[in-house]
């Protein structure tokens, strides 16, 4: 099912954060229906730097390429600001899209931008964002890839601009709408009370940002119809792999923390060693 056909349910679409193929992998292993891939988890796992527009399109695409190769499920990608301008925000979504990207998401910072929960973000004219959703709009090869619209405006010129801002970018032809960092349950509602039956809209959570947290059911309920949680994944596995270093320094041994990690078969399990072996050996021997 295509994420243009799902949007079309009733029922909010859960998508984790992933960062590469392993990840991916193993979401898809735990039944989720569709996938989120930010510009920060990139930024965090690959560079081990802060999301403050450190990453490229090069490098979104690679991982979004190595994500595709690893599952079926749709993914939703993170475009940044688009890294340019309008012609930047097209070749942009026809990488994406060759890499295998169900839907992009475009925000209104300028560039450098940076992460939506950190203070100090300045945005670009309305009217350069709405050109940059029509480029990209008018750039899509298939009807089913989606557009993402993000507005940064509430940290910047306050929750009425933001939704003024959504309202332009919809009419410039933005499938799906995304206002970053409400700072209460009321802004959470009130979005979805100004864009109900009209459009989509997109929910970020994130660990001790600026949106209180809130549940799937509950923001099914308020009317949105996605929620992600980007970076979750890289919270859990950085304060996993900081104690497992720390145990290691201090033992000198993996032993006292066995019981926390995978050990060579159980890895082996979840990424099918032994299945890609015996594909390996099938197609050697010419079987069918």
């Amino acid at each position: 099912m295509s994420l243009k056909t799902r949007l079309q349910q009733k029922s909010i679409l859960v998508a984790p954060g992933v960062y590469d193929g392993l990840t991916a992998s193993m979401a898809t292993s735990a039944g989720f229906e569709a996938l989120y891939l930010s510009g920060a988890a990139v930024s965090y796992t690959r560079l081990g730097r802060p999301d403050i527009g450190l990453t490229s399109v090069t490098e979104m695409t690679e991982t979004m390429a190595l994500i595709a190769d690893r599952t079926d499920l749709p993914v939703i990608i993170d475009a940044d600001t688009g890294f340019g301008n309008a012609l930047n925000a097209q070749r942009t979504l026809r990488l994406y899209e060759r890499a295998g990207a169900s839907a992009m998401q475009i925000e209104d910072q300028t560039y450098p931008k940076r992460c939506g929960h950190l203070a100090d973000k300045s945005l670009i004219p309305v009217s350069e964002m709405a050109g940059k959703v029509r480029a990209m709009a008018d750039a899509r090869n298939s009807d089913e890839t989606l557009i993402i619209a993000r507005t940064d405006a509430i940290a910047v010129e306050g929750y009425q601009a933001a939704i003024d801002r959504a309202e332009s970018y919809l009419e410039a032809g933005a499938d799906v709408l995304f206002i970053e960092a409400p700072q209460s349950r009321e802004q959470l509602s009130g979005i979805a009370l100004n864009f109900e039956g009209r459009v989509p809209l997109l929910a970020n959570m994130v660990e001790g940002g600026a949106t209180p947290i809130t549940g799937a059911e509950d923001l099914e309920t308020q009317g949105y119809s996605i929620v992600i949680f980007p970076g979750g994944i890289v919270r859990a596995i950085a304060r996993t792999a900081g104690d497992y270093y720390e145990s290691l320094r201090k033992n000198g041994s993996n032993r006292p923390f066995a019981d926390r990690m995978f050990d060579f078969d159980g890895l082996n399990g979840v990424i099918g060693t032994s299945d890609m072996l015996a594909k390996g050996v099938a197609y050697d021997r010419n079987e069918s």
